[in-house]
């Protein structure tokens, strides 16, 4: 066996001129590997490339795949992945993983932004200030989530609803309200952050929801997780898929209750 043209080609598109120590190392391994990533998984769908790689990215920070994301910066960019949403993914995941897992994220990226001559600071994506973040992350969580998030932010039991505050005025406040990404993209890359962390199926079905009220469906979400399962395997991914039907059984018993 060996790797066929298509997925010649399109590691070609990722890594020009490069070719992996694996093809010596580990040659029947690489060659399933590619000419199932590269080829069938692929070409299995309408996915286009830009946003295949913005999620393989948030997918790779939620399973902590630090070595394949750092060599995945190249390939996203070459793709048209701009370095201010791969900055966007890095802080966005933050809120949802915790400073002590995306930190070498961080750092790594920088690095091979330096590498590539890319500029840093990138230029400032923030909207809000001290003074407006809740008011705006209480917005956003509305336009988001539906008029039953309006209130979220004082709700709560006493000793506790200061979360429920941090979730407004931080994670959607500061990260949310950022320019770089839609709220559709975000949604769809806190998708690919609980997908592939794992454990967290509740938040995973409540996004899933946000995102089908957000523009990306059924079938989109399905296009996701299909091209993901290269970096993250099948167990989450079949978990985010009985998350995702969940959802829209929920979705549709609300609709006809309504």
């Amino acid at each position: 066996m060996t790797i066929n043209e298509n997925a010649r080609k399109y590691h070609e598109k990722m890594f020009p001129g490069y070719k992996s120590d694996f093809l010596r190392t580990d040659p029947e391994f690489i060659e399933r590997f590619d000419n199932f990533a590269f080829d069938e998984v692929v070409n299995n769908d309408d996915l286009d490339d830009h946003t295949r790689f913005i999620t393989i990215l948030a997918n790779l920070i939620g399973c902590q795949g630090i070595d394949e994301f750092k060599a995945m910066i190249p390939a996203a960019l070459n793709f048209g992945v701009k370095p201010v949403e791969i900055k966007e993914i890095i802080y966005q995941a933050v809120a949802y993983l915790g400073i002590g897992r995306v930190f070498p994220f961080l750092k790594e990226t920088n690095k091979v932004f330096e590498d590539q001559g890319i500029k840093l600071p990138l230029e400032k994506q923030a909207k809000t200030t001290t003074e407006n973040r809740l008011e705006a992350g209480r917005k956003t969580q509305v336009d988001i989530f539906g008029e039953g998030m309006k209130d979220f932010w004082k709700s709560g039991a006493p000793e506790s609803k200061h979360i429920n505050y941090w979730l407004t005025d931080n994670c959607f406040g500061d990260y949310y309200t950022r320019k770089g990404l839609t709220y559709a993209e975000r949604e769809m890359i806190t998708f690919c952050f609980l997908a592939a962390q794992g454990g967290v199926e509740p938040q995973l079905i409540s996004h899933a929801k946000a995102n089908i009220r957000n523009g990306n469906d059924r079938e989109f979400l399905i296009k996701v997780i299909s091209q993901n399962i290269p970096y993250i395997g099948y167990p989450r991914s079949l978990n985010a898929l009985r998350c995702l039907n969940q959802a829209v059984a929920e979705l549709e018993s609300s609709d006809k209750d309504d």
